[in-house]
């Protein structure tokens, strides 16, 4: 019997929600490929799996790079002895920082619009093409609150996460019927993780979205009947403000 495979395209620190995804996984025993822009923290999430008995390799990818997305996904889904063709991918790439909107630079605004909603069209894209063919997967979106609604000083990653929104759903609508589970998950709130905790490390952390939590959401997300898909789901903590 094959092992199940995944990719998961926005891996960071060890401390993030991308490394707890490919934690998750391994420990159901997949196959995790391991994709984001710096080689040395997706290393350590692959060694750390592997220490651990689990199964993952690190490929570098910037996920704005059509060429490096296309070549990822055809070294993932090439077929290799033991390893199934992955069923499960992650779009989990993203950047984000208040910029007011009078000193927005145009190049600013595009390097938003790339990580957050041109890398997931890449990732999304490359996804159908691989996984309608075999007429089953997952493929999940991270999004957030920004999804719905701008708030201020935050238009150029509202605008580009908004638009990984109508990805999502225009993919959602045309490759549902052809098997194709696509989902998109709107995180409110700041994760628990070290992007945050390194900016403000006395944050109560009953206020924060544990990155396990989350995973364990996506998982769900990926085990659902096909009679009863998410598209869509919010995830928040209970003191979140909403």
């Amino acid at each position: 019997m094959s092992t199940p495979s995944a990719i998961i395209v926005g891996v960071g620190a060890e401390q993030g929600l991308g490394a707890a995804l490919c934690r998750l996984l391994a420990g159901k025993g997949y196959h995790v490929v391991i994709a984001g822009r710096t080689p040395a923290k997706i290393d350590q999430v692959a060694e750390t799996i592997r220490a651990s008995g689990g199964s993952a390799e690190a490929i570098e990818t910037d996920a704005t790079d059509e060429a490096a997305v296309v070549r990822l996904f055809e070294h993932a889904f090439t077929a290799r002895d033991g390893i199934a063709a992955p069923d499960f991918i992650v779009f989990n790439a993203g950047i984000n920082r208040p910029i007011g909107f009078r000193d927005l630079t145009a190049a600013q605004f595009e390097e938003f619009w790339r990580i957050c909603c041109f890398g997931g069209f890449l990732v999304g894209r490359e996804a159908a093409r691989h996984l309608t063919p075999l007429g089953r997967g997952t493929v999940i979106f991270t999004g957030a609150s920004a999804s719905l609604r701008g708030k201020a000083g935050y238009a150029q990653f509202a605008a580009a996460k908004a638009g990984l929104r109508m990805i999502s759903q225009s993919m959602a609508r045309e490759f549902g019927p052809l098997g194709l589970h696509v989902a998109h998950t709107i995180i409110d709130g700041g994760i628990d993780g070290e992007r945050l905790r390194s900016r403000r490390p006395d944050m109560d952390a009953s206020g924060l979205l544990n990155i396990d939590a989350i995973a364990e959401s996506y998982w769900h997300i990926h085990r659902q009947h096909p009679s009863a898909w998410t598209q869509e789901l919010d995830l928040r903590p209970y003191k979140e403000n909403f």
